[in-house]
């Protein structure tokens, strides 16, 4: 070989081997990238029908990862450690060069692109002392270049042997974000699944009836309720019980800003539209994009952002403050509100087209203290979650109960969860009692209601002086309003309770 000759060669793999590290640093997408490469061997290295193959720890074979001109993926057709060519490259981790593959006794011609009179070299593609697949090419040309283009190949397999370090790198933090993802998901959806929603009453089952359905569609939902009932775990179950659990659920306390924060918080707003507006910010809306929003107490937005806010509720389209653009979103909206919002209507503060938008299926949330039969189911739920995020064993006994149902809660079951953790870091044992319940301050807001309430827990109630109906109110007060430990005492079923309650027509209040 002259030395021009020689110098003209080594000048083809120096540029040969610089297209090949810019393949390998241009795409994150690694089969894109396996296949430029073997595309650039084949177009500036006279490298045919190349081909990778990558190991697969799961199944222990090497996979044909990239075939040059063969855009389809070849994953089905692999080979064993020490089967064929292939495999023999890869459990002896050498080079193998063949001047004529058809000569060659191990090949197994399973891909049938090789040109049988061609030579043939393979080479192990090494990470660290670990061999992670084999590159295999048919070199054309003299024969007695088949020794140099072996050492070029070896070089190239060397470069992707650190592309497939990264790769497997990227891969397995790519796997690990999303075993991590999946298990949040799962933990939001377990907090806010419908097994997490407490209580038996009539009211309250409806409420959990009407989410179960209206979580299927894509309808929007308004909330309605007094402050503390739970109107934003219900938008919680709405969501993460659709379909659009996978995507972003944006929440916006309407009350908490001005209009002109409260516009470019929802609708975002571009750069230089106001003071301080130094860069372009996407609102709320866009951030749902796919997924829900969750508008609280909007019924004190002004009737000038009203107007603004029925146009996406309508048409699903904005345009960001200061901008020009028409911004198109595809949102479920779930709004909330305490307001009596007929009433605001009929006085001309609230839109009537809005309300008509917002009002498609609404949802009312009963207040606790029309439903405090379910305070005891209530109580012992709470107290299971303040023990889970105080890291200690914590109980709640029937006299405590019995106490917690004497008093109104204006602050619904909000209200209830603050008093019971008031009362969970004023017991240190342990166990929540009349006294820990007493020490809240709770005890002089209770509504003592008939004379005989103070006293009716200390009945006997086997005096028979006593009619049916007191009979019941002093067993179930003193079973902690637990219909099932009352029917013990009065020696009933819970069937039989049930229907001395409904007959007798006892309500809560009048324990």
């Amino acid at each position: 070989m002259t030395g021009s000759h020689t110098s003209s060669v080594m000048e083809s793999e120096l540029e040969s081997l610089y297209q090949v590290s810019q393949v390998l640093s241009r795409s994150l997408d690694f089969r894109e990238t396996l296949m430029e490469l073997l595309k650039t061997l084949n177009d500036s290295g006279n490298m045919r029908h190349g081909m990778i193959c990558l190991f697969d720890k799961q199944s222990g074979d090497l996979l044909v990862s990239a075939l040059h001109e063969n855009p389809e993926p070849f994953n089905a057709v692999r080979y064993k450690p020490g089967e064929g060519v292939v495999g023999t490259i890869l459990e002896s981790g050498e080079p193998l060069v063949v001047q004529r593959i058809s000569d060659e006794d191990r090949f197994l011609d399973r891909l049938g692109v090789y040109d049988p009179d061609l030579p043939f070299i393979g080479v192990p593609i090494p990470i660290g002392d670990q061999t992670a697949g084999v590159l295999a090419a048919q070199p054309s040309g003299s024969l007695n270049l088949l020794e140099r283009q072996n050492r070029f190949l070896q070089m190239v397999g060397n470069l992707v042997g650190q592309s497939v370090r990264l790769g497997k790198k990227v891969e397995d933090e790519q796997l690990a974000l999303k075993h991590e993802r999946d298990s949040l998901r799962r933990k939001v959806r377990g907090e806010h699944g419908f097994s997490n929603m407490v209580g038996h009453t009539r009211s309250i089952r409806l409420v959990f009836e009407q989410v179960r359905q209206v979580a299927k569609w894509n309808t929007t939902v308004l909330v309605r309720g007094e402050s503390g009932t739970g109107k934003e775990l219900i938008a919680n179950a709405i969501h993460y019980n659709s379909p659009r659990a996978n995507g972003p659920f944006i929440k916006l306390n309407c009350a908490a800003l001005p209009d002109t924060l409260l516009e470019s918080e929802l609708f975002g707003h571009e750069k230089g539209a106001f003071t301080g507006a130094v860069s372009q910010r996407k609102g709320r809306f866009e951030q749902a994009h796919g997924g829900t929003i969750f508008l609280d107490e909007i019924g004190e937005i002004s009737p000038a952002f009203q107007a603004k806010l029925l146009r996406v509720l309508q048409e699903g389209e904005f345009e960001r403050v200061g901008g020009v653009k028409t911004q198109v979103v595809d949102v479920r909206v779930v709004a909330a509100t305490n307001k009596d919002l007929e009433s605001e209507v009929q006085e001309g503060s609230f839109r009537e087209d809005l309300y008509y938008r917002l009002n498609v299926m609404p949802i009312n949330m009963p207040a606790l203290r029309e439903r405090r039969e379910d305070i005891s189911d209530l109580a012992r739920f709470l107290v299971g979650k303040i023990a889970k995020s105080q890291g200690r064993e914590l109980e709640i006994d029937d006299g405590a109960i019995g106490l917690l149902m004497r008093y109104d809660w204006p602050g619904n079951v909000r209200e209830l969860e603050n008093c019971l953790e008031r009362a969970a870091v004023m017991s240190e044992a342990g166990l929540i009692d009349k006294k820990a319940i007493n020490l809240t301050g709770l005890e002089g807001s209770l509504q003592p209601g008939p004379a005989s309430l103070s006293s009716v827990a200390n009945v006997d109630i086997d005096d028979p002086n006593l009619d049916e109906r007191e009979r019941v109110i002093a067993a179930l007060e003193q079973a902690g309003w637990v219909q099932a430990k009352a029917a013990r005492l009065l020696g009933m079923t819970p069937r039989q309770i049930g229907y001395r309650i409904q007959t007798l027509n006892i309500k809560v209040r009048q324990i």
